[in-house]
């Protein structure tokens, strides 16, 4: 189900990517795990990549058994969870850094069951705009896109590199906000360069939705960045970013300043 009814939460990314469009600019849109590497310096951080130029921030709720992530991100939902982050932790969190950038829960779907049925409501009241559910395909669970269709968060959906255009017109029309397209298949996690044919699939998914199309897994650095940036309408950074944090905060946001500058430099 198509969030159509989504206002106030999900209007702030609708109206960054409009900003950005007008300004022939594209998003940098970064990933960190919420309560990683502890709660304070979660905080920290996403005020000071905020500040370095992200465009929207990807708030990750920890979960024990994170399949679609790589190492990095891995250990760092597991720290999470060991210093007692909780899905209402999370919106805490949220709710205290207050940034002015729009902020989109990434979660598995299990944490957001568990968290009852008012957790939708109570993330837009903590200052979330958009939710991403890694392991909710359009079709896997009617009733659970339609609860968050119907919700203040624009729902952003998910495209495989491998997916049919016919398929990703489907997948944008159940979504909004923009579509995430991973770049490779797999696990996240840091590569050493773009995935072949990246330029012909963004074209693909172009041409199936007039959402914007941010592109994430494996951008490391800032040649990636900027290369990526040339071809789609964002780009999305996390394990790299949430690798820096483990060292610190600091390192995490000269790391972001340095991806904005790329990217605007292009």
């Amino acid at each position: 189900m198509a969030s159509g009814s989504a206002t106030i939460s999900s209007d702030l990314i609708t109206r960054r990517f409009a900003s950005l469009r007008e300004r022939d600019a594209k998003a940098l849109v970064i990933y960190v795990t919420a309560g990683h590497p502890d709660r304070a310096r979660s905080l920290a951080l996403l005020r000071g990549i905020a500040d370095a130029g992200a465009d929207v921030i990807e708030l990750g709720v920890p979960f024990s058994d994170p399949l679609a992530d790589g190492p990095v991100i891995q250990a760092s939902s597991q720290r999470a969870l060991e210093l007692g982050m909780t899905f209402d932790g999370v919106l805490e969190l949220a709710a205290e850094a207050t940034v002015d950038v729009p902020l989109v829960l990434f979660s598995y779907l299990n944490p957001i069951i568990a968290a009852g049925p008012s957790a939708l409501a109570r993330a837009a009241a903590s200052g979330i705009h958009g939710l991403l559910v890694t392991d909710l395909p359009v079709g896997g669970d009617a009733e659970v896109e339609r609860k968050i269709g119907e919700s203040p968060l624009a729902f952003i959906r998910l495209v495989a590199p491998t997916t049919p255009t016919p398929r990703m017109a489907e997948i944008a029309r159940h979504g909004s906000g923009f579509v995430y397209l991973i770049s490779r298949l797999g696990v996240t996690g840091m590569q050493n360069e773009i995935a072949t044919g990246l330029g012909a699939t963004i074209e693909r998914l172009r041409s199936a939705t007039k959402l914007p199309v941010c592109v994430g897994f494996g951008i490391s650095g800032p040649e990636q960045a900027a290369a990526v940036a040339a071809l789609a309408d964002g780009v999305v950074v996390g394990s790299a970013v949430v690798r820096a944090a483990g060292s610190s905060v600091e390192d995490a946001v000269a790391l972001v300043r340095s991806m904005r500058k790329a990217i605007d430099d292009r």
